[in-house]
Formats: structure tokens, sequence, C-alpha cells
């Protein structure tokens, strides 16, 4: 049962092949056994999870029907669940469980779906290769000397693993499509505000959106669907309606217009990917699409403005953690100041604080309008670049990453090193945009992603391209030895 995708645990459950129990169970013993090897979740929630899956077995037998009805997914461990540590990560938050839902969480309980746990991630989602989490770092399951990319890497290993079919995660420049590219899934960033932001512990609150982690772009599609939304309780989210995702996946590709940027190959970029990337859009091209070469000028400039602004933000969101109100707090403190200082550098890791240190200084006076306003100035005109490039091509692809996942530990010391990662995937959180990462081959062995981008509020036509595309290829549907 563990290699079934969500859209085939649907139809199973609907034919009463097997009860959501069953399965339920059956996934439970899967990750006591083999977790260990890959540390891909945080906590488990065992009889939250056999409850839920006799509830939606219930409702199943009183005639109730939907595609996550009974289905088992994770949550990445930054969402709020009621009565369950939500760590983000941190020691800081080991002892904080939350009195509430996350908008994400009750939506997809409410249609159904059953929690197993929650997922491992970089501390504070701040990192691309999961190795920041005060829980240990998390392994590739393609190869455990290598890191499943981050911050999202708990729920990429855990459903890249054959733990569960899919999973939730944020991405605030780049946290699911690099896992995804990096562990061979399917991994979906929406627009900015078309997922609840409630109740999932924000890094950088104009960047940070979640989306789903599944191993094909259907699923991802169900997934979705349960997510997606307007949610009052957020003021960044949009009343904007929500159209039927699976509906959008059998649409033809034909004359759909493909944009090419000629600075995605780069000298920066793998040989060995931008072959794949080649190779991915060729396969679209039989499909009836149309390539076309365009340019984003301003996308040398998007890596720097990121690591100004999304820190600026860090540093104002994780002020609130002082040791005072909730979370970690210091022993025997002397003094308020000893308080502060001890609970927060002894809370916090060392990318944390490195990230809040950056963030002060990028909005302290005399230095705000010299980084943080320029930073905002060069996010413009990438929404620009790309809001030009809309208006002669449907989608826009290249590669997700630059290089495939690196061993754990390489870039420790480097973290600059790490950032450069981020190169193709920062961009669409700077302009809000919806991207997602899909696979397209492997490259010594490693998962390697294509990505595309589209226009806001077009999730579907994502989904719909990934689709058609994964009915004439097979690279989704290879498994990582052992697993």
């Amino acid at each position: 049962m563990h290699h079934m995708t969500l859209a085939e645990i649907a139809r199973g459950l609907a034919d009463k092949k097997f009860s959501s129990v069953e399965l339920t169970q059956t996934l439970l013993a899967r990750i006591a056994q083999l977790d260990p090897q890959i540390n891909s979740f945080i906590s488990l929630t065992q009889d939250l999870a056999l409850g839920q899956a006799k509830a939606a077995d219930e409702r199943r037998a009183n005639g109730e029907s939907g595609a996550l009805l009974g289905a088992p997914i994770a949550h990445k461990d930054l969402f709020c669940t009621q009565g369950i540590r939500t760590s983000c990560g941190s020691k800081m938050l080991d002892n904080f469980k939350a009195p509430y839902d996350a908008t994400v969480v009750a939506k997809l309980a409410a249609a159904g779906a059953v929690t197993l746990g929650k997922t491992n991630m970089d501390e504070f989602a701040m990192g691309s290769a999961n190795e920041s989490s005060w829980y240990g770092a998390v392994k590739n399951p393609w190869n455990l000397e290598h890191v499943p990319g981050g911050s999202s890497g708990g729920s990429a290993a855990a459903v890249a693993a054959r733990l569960l079919p899919a999973a939730t995660a944020t991405d605030t420049g780049g946290s699911i499509r690099q896992p995804a590219a990096f562990t061979n899934l399917t991994g979906l960033k929406p627009t900015y505000g078309r997922v609840s932001r409630w109740g999932m512990i924000a890094y950088a609150s104009s960047l940070d959106q979640g989306g789903p982690l599944a191993r094909t772009a259907e699923d991802c599609a169900i997934l979705l669907q349960g997510m997606a939304g307007f949610d009052p309780n957020d003021s960044t989210s949009i009343d904007e309606p929500v159209p039927d995702y699976s509906a959008s996946l059998s649409g033809s590709l034909q004359g759909l217009r493909i944009g090419v940027p000629k600075e995605y190959f780069s000298a920066g970029l793998d040989p060995r990917i931008a072959e794949l990337i080649h190779n991915s859009i060729k396969e679209l091209e039989k499909l009836g699409a149309v390539i076309k070469e365009i340019s984003l000028p301003n996308m040398q400039h998007a890596i720097p403005a990121y690591y100004v602004i999304a820190p600026a933000e860090a540093s104002s969101n994780l002020s609130r953690f002082d040791g005072v109100r909730f979370g970690y707090r210091c022993e025997n403190p002397a003094n308020l100041e000893d308080l502060y200082k001890r609970s927060r550098g002894e809370g916090f890791g060392s990318e944390v604080q490195r990230r809040i240190m950056v963030g002060a200084y990028a909005l302290s006076a005399g230095y705000y309008d010299a980084y943080y306003l320029k930073a905002q100035k060069i996010r413009r005109l990438v929404k620009n670049d790309f809001m030009t490039a809309f208006n002669e091509v449907d989608i826009i692809l290249g590669p997700t990453t630059p290089n495939p996942a690196w061993k754990l530990g390489a870039k420790s010391s480097d973290p600059v090193a790490a950032y450069l990662e981020d190169v193709y995937t920062i961009t669409a959180n700077l302009a809000g945009l919806p991207g997602l990462s899909m696979p397209a081959g492997f490259v010594d062995g490693l998962p390697v992603g294509v990505q595309l981008l589209a226009p806001y509020f077009q999730e579907d036509r994502l989904l719909n391209v990934a689709h058609q595309y994964q009915l004439n290829t097979d690279w989704h549907t290879r498994t990582p030895t052992g697993f």
C-alpha cells in the first residue's frame, strides 16, 4: 500500500479494497521501521491518526466521498496543530503545544485527511539543506550521505521514502521546489495569498506560502484543492475563486507558449542538468508546446535582494520569542536583560541567529534606505520582468536548482554557497508567482527537477503541464533503493 499515490488511495478506499485504518496502521509501522534512517519526522501522532482514520471510514460507510477522505498525510512542523508540539525545528519551541489548528490543518482535517505526524525542517524554515534543525539533519533517501533540500526536507524525504503519499510544506525562497527536485517529487508553491498563512509560523511574511509535496502533479492537485481558498483570518489571503485543479489536468498542451530565460543557462548551471532540462523541453514540444527564448534581466539581483528582505522580516517576526511569553526560557536569569539574551542565544541555532543579525542591521537607522528599501525596489524590477515575459509566453521553464543535492555538511561552513543554490527559485517568491518543480532525470544517481512558473493564480496551468509531461515520462515513478 505504501507505493500508492493519493489518487490511487482514493480509488482504493472508494472501492473498499482496504480501510483508512488499515492503511494508517501500515504506514505508521513503516515509519517506525524506516524513519530512523532519514530522520524525516519530529513528532508522530499515532492516536490522532487512528482516530481520524476510524472517523473517515465511518464517513465513507455513511455515503460520504472525497479524494482526501481517509488519505494519510503529514504536516511540516510549522503548521500549528492543536494540542500537539509545533516546534519549527527549533529548541526555542520544543515545548510549545499549539492551542489551535492552522487554517491549512483545519481544512485538510475537515476534508478527512489523516495526520500521521509533523515533519522535520530547517530551524524556522531558514536553510536549503535541512541541516539546521535542532532535531538533527534529514537525510536524502536517494543517498543517505546527501541533503534532501530545505527547508521542507522532512516532508520531501518522507514522501520520497514512501512513508506516506503526500505532505504539506512551505516555500519562502524555494523550500518546496528545491527539496522536490532533490528527492524526485513534484512540489508546488502557489501564488502568494492562495493558501492561508494563518497558524503557519512566520519566517518572512511577504514571502512565505504553503503548498503540497507529492509524487505526481495529480496528487499535488488533490492536496492543493484541500488547502487553497480565502481565509478571513489571514490579511494576506486573497478572495479569488479556487478552480477544480484535478479537472484541469487533462487539457491539451497544443500551442502552449513556453518561455526559456537565457539567464538560466549561465556558467553556474551544471551542464548535465542543462542537458536534462533541454530533454524536458523536447518532450513538451512533442506534446505541442511552442518554445521561445526570453530574458529576465534582473534575475542576477534576486539573491542579494532576497537575503536582505527575508532576514529583515525574520528579525521582526522572531522578536516575539524572548523567553517571556512562550517557548524556551533560560535557567536562573540574573535579570530581564540576561533572560532575553540567554533565552534567545540558547534557544536559536546559528543560522537563525545569523539571519536575525543581518535583518536587524538592514533595518537599523542609517541603513534602511541603503539596503532594505533598495532591495524592495529590486523586487519590483524582478516582478516587472515577469509581467513583461508573460505578455509573450504562457509559462516559463528552467532548472529548479543549479546542482544536484550536495553531501551533508559540504556547505555548512559556507552559508553563501548554500544561498546561491536558490538562484532559480527565489524570483517566484519575490514576485509572488506560482511555481512547480517536477522530476526530470538523474545526475550521478541523484534526482534533478525542472521548474515551471506561471502568471498569478494559474496553478491549474502548471499542474496541467506537469501532468501531461508525467503521462509521457517515467521519472516520477522511480523509487530510491531500500525504500
